[in-house]
This record gives structure tokens, sequence and C-alpha cells, in this order.
């Protein structure tokens, strides 16, 4: 199993449950700008940075069994659960990963909603543009969101509490 694999199993074991493809996305994007050794490639998408390496390792590992994936119908969309499978337990106690202790942060993003995250994400994708620049992007970029002022700022705000938290 490459290293890559374990990474997101060990993900999976801090996160335990993950609702949501884009959530799930965002969650690992966000990680990776803080430091955590992800190392899928994002593009900019419909819904913000996505990686289509994650979207595939995540499928290699719901084959393996290593990681359910649990699909409900929500009537007009579904909506999937992501965990870790008592195989992908047993197999990662075998495997090394280098993940590096990142529960709280793991729980911090897990508790916000897949919208909240998208800005996040959205607004780490062009961090290297001043910050009014950044949001004057957010806004053109995801117009159909309509975020407001004060989400920009609670986007901000979280980013630097994520930052002073940062692993090394």
């Amino acid at each position: 199993m490459l290293l890559n694999h374990a990474r997101l199993m060990r993900f999976f074991i801090e996160a335990e449950d993950i609702i949501g493809r884009k959530k799930l996305q965002k969650m690992i994007y966000i990680l990776k700008k803080m430091g955590v050794p992800f190392n899928e490639k994002f593009a900019f998408h419909f819904y913000g940075p996505y990686s289509e390496e994650l979207t595939l390792r995540i499928e290699e590992l719901c084959n393996l069994g290593f990681i359910t994936e649990e699909k409900q119908d929500k009537g007009h969309y579904s909506q999937y659960h992501y965990r870790i499978s008592d195989a992908g337990k047993q197999f990662l106690e075998q495997a090394p990963d280098d993940l590096p202790a990142c529960k709280e942060e793991i729980e911090q993003l897990n508790n916000q909603r897949s919208r909240f995250l998208e800005l996040v994400a959205t607004v780490l994708f062009f961090e290297d543009l001043p910050r009014h620049e950044i949001e004057k992007k957010v806004q053109e970029v995801k117009s159909s969101a309509n975020y407001s002022e004060s989400e920009i700022e609670e986007a901000w705000q979280f980013i630097d509490q994520l930052k002073q938290n940062q692993l090394h």
C-alpha cells in the first residue's frame, strides 16, 4: 500500500465519520494548506479546490474494503458517508504512515458546514494574492454562493486560528 493511501486511512481514523464528498475534498485541501503531508494535486473547480487524485484514492480504498462509502438518497441529491472499516484499521496497524497528530484540526474542520469549508478552501487557494484581491476573487468565482462580508471575515478568522495551531 502506498504512503498516500495510508495517510488517508489515518485521516479517516481521526475523523471517524465524514459526511459528504465536497466536505472530504475541502478538509483534505485545507489540511494540506496547513502543512499536513497530503500529496494530492488540487485544481480549482466549480465547488472550489478539487483533486481527481483524491477521488481516485478514495475509490481505490473503498474497492479494497478499507474505507466504507454509504450513499444516502436525500430526494433531489445523494449524500455520501465515509468511514474506515475494520479491515482498514487492521491493515493500518501493519502499514506505516507519517501523518502528524492532527485530530483536533480534523475535528474542527469536520464540525463545519461544507459551504463554509468551500469558502475557506477558496480563500486558501488564492492565498498568494493580497487580501483585498482574494476577497474580490472569491466574490467573482463563487458569485452563485453569494458569500456575505461577515462569512468572508469568519473564514479569515478560522484560517488564522488554524494557522496558529499549524503543524510543523
